[in-house]
């Protein structure tokens, strides 16, 4: 009796953890239409336009008096968004661990992007500045929302599993974005059927982003449930607690180095998604229409190029096959230079280059982290590695912004970020993942 009483208890042991992961999956269902519709399809050239309108003469506006031309301001907005995620992450995130409600926090961040999101909606005429605002609390929002959403990993899915589970979690997000991406396809093509304006189509996809952030963020919420706390102590605030983090990961020198590895790779993946929509319409003279389709194959290869690259995984090594990643992004990211302008079939070819290698390179990279993070402290590394996924990704489109305003050339702005590819492939292949994870006190898979 008590050998089934075991066994029983086990069971439902896993039937719980696997709720828990299925629960965790639509999270990034929720949030990834964010990151695909608003952040990385409409808003960049929507923002544009609408900051060309409030331009003066000689294509500047004056945010606080500064002088920034309009086709920058979009990239210096996201980079001022990731600055304010960078001074609230390792907040919440010790927060969380020590008070081991996590739950609370991610509702928390997840309606508040949702109602920014929402809120796009009255983006019209010269607001330019309502547009800036309503990005930087959107992105910073997503950003804390990721980092909790994250730190469950290591939570509900054993190591052997965690490789499998965040490629999962990608491939959900990527399919939503792809649906959203369809319907938004459907009503911006035919805006005129709708009684819509054109301008007035792409307000309401921006605004559905987050409704739809809102209404399935409640699924991940029913299901995931807190931890106990295993850390009582009060927390420092603000600028203290990025350093109070900062100090431990560096008595883990190994996990930091793979963090710096990643922030240097995944500030260019960041960049890319981020100013690519721009590149194209602005460099590359695409219509909408095409941006949006170009940006729906990458959401459908992306789920394929997820699973793929989580099964490469089991045979090669997350590193390995993360190391492969960055090869194929370099090549990608260098023939972008060359597209000529008004050839969208050229642009559809690179888009899903990117798609293929795009879902798999950030899923891995994740569940890699998971395993070097010592017991008791997701949230608050996963905050570090947030502020690496978007959180410290200011220097790609800084430089991207920096080199346009500099030179006048998207095509020069795109191509200086092959040098994030290059250097992150060389910092991560120097990492000795095996050693990490045992000397962050977690057990070492058999392939890693």
């Amino acid at each position: 009796m008590g050998i089934d009483t075991v066994r029983a208890g086990a069971s439902g042991e896993a039937a719980g953890s696997r709720r828990e992961q299925r629960g965790w999956y639509w999270y990034d269902w929720a949030c990834s239409v964010y990151s695909t519709s608003v952040l990385t399809v409409f808003l960049g050239p929507y923002l544009t336009s609408v900051a060309r309108h409030a331009a003066d003469a000689d294509g500047y506006v004056h945010p606080l008096g500064l002088p920034v031309r309009a086709g920058s301001f979009f990239a210096y907005t996201v980079s001022l968004s990731v600055i304010v995620a960078v001074l609230v992450m390792p907040l919440v995130g010790s927060l969380a661990d020590r008070t081991g409600r996590k739950k609370p926090l991610l509702a928390a961040a997840a309606y508040t992007g949702a109602a920014a999101t929402t809120g796009m909606f009255f983006l019209d005429g010269d607001r330019y500045l309502l547009g800036g605002l309503l990005l930087v609390v959107a992105n910073a929002a997503q950003s804390v929302g990721t980092m909790l959403y994250n730190s469950y990993l290591p939570q509900i899915a054993p190591p052997a599993d965690r490789d499998r589970v965040s490629s999962r979690g990608w491939a959900f997000g990527y399919a939503a974005g792809s649906l959203m991406l369809v319907v938004n396809l459907v009503l911006y093509l035919a805006h005129d059927s709708f009684g819509l304006s054109e301008t007035a189509a792409v307000r309401v996809c921006l605004a559905s982003a987050g409704l739809w952030w809102g209404a399935f963020a409640l699924i991940p919420l029913r299901r995931l449930r807190d931890r106990h706390a295993r850390v009582a102590a009060a927390a420092p605030t603000g600028l203290r607690q990025l350093a109070a983090t900062v100090r431990d990961m560096r008595r883990h020198p190994r996990t930091l180095a793979f963090l710096l590895a990643y922030l240097v790779y995944n500030d260019g993946i960041q960049t890319v998604i981020t100013q690519a929509s721009v590149y194209g319409s602005e460099e590359l003279g695409l219509e909408q229409s095409t941006l949006i389709g170009a940006v729906l194959l990458v959401q459908i290869l992306a789920v394929a190029g997820a699973l793929a690259m989580g099964r490469l995984a089991r045979t090669h090594g997350a590193q390995r096959t993360i190391l492969g990643s960055l090869v194929a992004w370099t090549f990608t990211l260098a023939a972008g230079y060359f597209l000529p302008a008004g050839a969208p079939v050229y642009f559809y070819v690179l888009a899903a280059a990117i798609g293929m290698v795009l879902g798999g390179s950030q899923a891995l990279s994740r569940s890699l982290f998971s395993h070097l993070i010592p017991p008791g402290k997701e949230a608050e590394y996963f905050s570090a590695y947030e502020m690496s996924d978007r959180g410290m990704s200011w220097l790609g489109p800084l430089l991207f912004g920096v080199t346009y305003q500099l030179t006048g050339s998207y095509r020069l702005a795109i191509v200086s970020l092959v040098a994030f590819f290059v250097l992150g492939f060389v910092l991560l292949a120097r990492v000795p993942v095996r050693r990490a994870i045992g000397e962050a006190g977690n057990p070492v898979p058999e392939r890693i």
